[in-house]
Order: C-alpha cells, then sequence, then structure tokens
C-alpha cells in the first residue's frame, strides 16, 4: 500500500468521523534476525457526524485479526504485507444532529 496510499485513505475520510481502534493479543513470532510475522486481533468503534464530547457507547463497528509480515530494511523494522480478516462488520453509524 506504501505511505503516499495510507495518507490519501486517511485524507478522504470524513472530518467529523470518530474513530479508535483496540488492538489485542498480539504475538509475534521473529524468523530471523531481518523477518518476523504477527497477528493481532482488533475492535473498531466509529460514528461520523461527531462534533465533540462524549459519544453513547455503540457496539464495535468490526472485528477480526490482521495478519503482518515485517521486514529489516536498511537497518529499519518495516511492515512488509497486511492481511486483514473481518468476520464482523457493519456500516458507519452517523449521529443525529
Amino acid at each position: 500500500m506504501g505511505r503516499e496510499a495510507l495518507r490519501a485513505y486517511f485524507g478522504a475520510r470524513p472530518v467529523d468521523r470518530l474513530s479508535r481502534r483496540l488492538m489485542t493479543n498480539l504475538l509475534v513470532t521473529v524468523e530471523s534476525p531481518v523477518a518476523a510475522r504477527a497477528v493481532s486481533y482488533l475492535s473498531t468503534y466509529r460514528v461520523d457526524g461527531c462534533t465533540g464530547g462524549m459519544v453513547e457507547p455503540r457496539p464495535p463497528t468490526q472485528v477480526g485479526h490482521y495478519e503482518d509480515v515485517f521486514e529489516v530494511v536498511d537497518g529499519t523494522w518495516l511492515l512488509a504485507s497486511r492481511t486483514v480478516h473481518l468476520p464482523f462488520g457493519a456500516e458507519t453509524v452517523r449521529l443525529a444532529d
């Protein structure tokens, strides 16, 4: 995906979106001095139309897990690939005005 694609994705999100992603059960397996894999579980809470303040709790918008591959490039660990598995998902709720 790359950094430019990530900038474009996040730049296109609604400006009134409130989003939090909780990550749990991270398991990193170091395969060599320059390669590693990880699995992590996620729950995303998200609403559009947020103008500030506290939002009433809702069920998560997404629940799933990531399968990541990391590699060392020029002495720095980088994310080489990410596969997203989302068995649970729903539309983003827009808060009433």
